[in-house]
């Protein structure tokens, strides 16, 4: 084909993530003819550098961390615990490609799917160069992802460095792993990586840790990595590298660190730089994000951004919506809305955190007359009897209409038990609701009707 006659398609897809794997199935399904683009690796940051490695590594770290402690349970391990960092990496490794070459063979066979390896690149609003073949579609879902983001700091670029998909690559544990960034990111490998024994330090430029929690949360979340040995210094200004024999040397506040490893996790931006997205006539904000509206439909009509490259969520399950947003709208007839959508996440440290909604600080900050409630992870009998008893559930809800705003479950199992309150929330159900449930026990989740039956004003 000619560049004045491209391909022609229902519909084009850039990027196999999370979202466009699934959008081209539905689409494919409804008789459309469909071409994905991919120039990299099939299923997104979360199959190959995210939630699948990275948890599958932090399962191998919690297994180092409950055999040195078999003594607490009356479990003897003879001699020290030891840890093979290859056999470690090849497990994570194995885990990220099944999943990508389950991914691969579902879009290879997939009926009415073109699907191509390449770097798309607009060259109009709905025309797509890949190589040699133009390409062009009426209807164009983006679903480029994001990566790491590289600051410009004093001595950066004459010192080796990692980002969370190069540090998956380690097949040795550091003799001393130097973290900048104190967010989540940072603080799954802090943790880890000490539980299989790296000294680690942390430094954050902030004044606190995963600074968009509430102070509790942080300073507990501190706590925990401090109790396992991990330095937590924030606050931390003046950051600059240097070569070192062993590593690198940095500078913090006028005090020299030397590490044998650097990993950089200070946040994301999107990969939206070198798709020709100017030619499409599609916005940008001014960090780089495609804007959207509640359709997830660009400025560029029939253009739309699904996962990390629309600034509307950095999550896997958020990708995943946003697939079902738009397959739903274009499809089924729907008006879904990503404003209808509320936010739950998690930080995979141990114990987890699990969260959803606004924060304490965030509900005050909208006006809202709130109604607090806290409870110690020391009052949840399935914690006790699992001998891991640290952290907290923390409950927000609005004192008129007697609704959860927000809630966070510190503490074993909170990742799984923070969906009782998500879907409360989601079902919009007032307190009284889960309050008067009757949960399991022993299990994590049946301290939160106690917990909801405390709401006091002002906490």
């Amino acid at each position: 084909m000619s560049a004045a006659q491209p391909e022609a398609f229902d519909a084009i897809i850039v990027g196999a993530g999370q979202a466009g794997p699934s959008l081209a199935g539905r689409l494919t399904g409804a008789g459309r003819k469909v071409a994905l683009i991919e120039r990299h690796l099939v299923g997104g940051t979360c199959v190959n550098t995210g939630c699948m490695p990275t948890k599958a590594l932090v399962a191998s770290a919690y297994a180092a961390y409950l055999a040195r402690r078999g003594g607490d349970y009356g479990v003897m391990i003879d001699g020290p615990v030891r840890i093979d960092m290859a056999a470690v990496h090849k497990r994570s490794h194995q885990v990220t490609l099944n999943a990508r070459h389950n991914n691969e063979r579902w879009l290879e066979g997939m009926e009415g799917l073109t699907f191509l390896r390449g770097h798309a690149r607009f060259t109009a609003p709905h025309v797509l160069q890949v190589g040699e073949r133009m390409l062009t579609a009426p209807q164009i879902f983006l679903n480029v992802g994001g990566r790491a983001v590289i600051p410009d700091m004093p001595g950066l670029a004459d010192i080796s460095y990692m980002t969370n998909s190069g540090i998956l690559a380690l097949d040795q544990v550091p003799g001393h792993l130097i973290i900048i960034g104190g967010s989540y990111i940072g603080l799954e490998f802090a943790q880890m990586f000490r539980r299989f024994g790296a000294e680690v330090t942390v430094i954050e430029r902030g004044p606190r840790l995963i600074t968009r929690e509430d102070e509790d949360v942080s300073q507990a979340v501190r706590e925990i990595l401090e109790a396992e040995g991990i330095s937590v210094l924030t606050d931390a200004a003046d950051i600059a590298f240097a070569p070192h024999a062993d590593g690198a040397e940095v500078t913090v506040n006028g005090a020299t660190i030397t590490g044998t490893h650097v990993l950089l996790a200070i946040g994301r931006r999107p990969n939206t730089d070198d798709l020709g997205i100017d030619k499409a006539g599609v916005a940008l904000d001014a960090r780089g994000y495609i804007t959207v509206d509640d359709g997830l439909q660009s400025s560029m009509p029939g253009i739309w951004a699904l996962g990390d490259c629309n600034g509307r969520g950095a999550f896997t399950h958020t990708a995943y919506n946003d697939f079902e947003i738009v397959a739903a709208n274009l499809l089924d007839g729907d008006a879904r809305k990503v404003s209808d959508r509320l936010m739950g996440y998690a930080l995979y440290i141990d114990p987890p955190l699990g969260r959803v909604g606004m924060s304490e600080a965030e509900a005050r900050k909208a006006g809202h007359d709130i109604l607090v409630s806290k409870r110690p992870m020391t009052r949840v009998g399935r914690a006790v009897e699992k001998g891991e008893t640290k952290g907290f559930m923390k409950v927000v809800a609005d004192a008129a209409s007697k609704r959860i705003l927000g809630a966070a479950i510190l503490g074993t199992n909170g990742d799984e038990a923070i969906h009782g309150i998500l879907d409360m929330m989601n079902a919009d159900q007032p307190v009284s609701t889960l309050q008067w449930a009757v949960p399991i026990h022993p299990t994590v989740s049946e301290l939160i009707p106690t917990v909801l039956g405390d709401l006091k004003a002002n906490g």
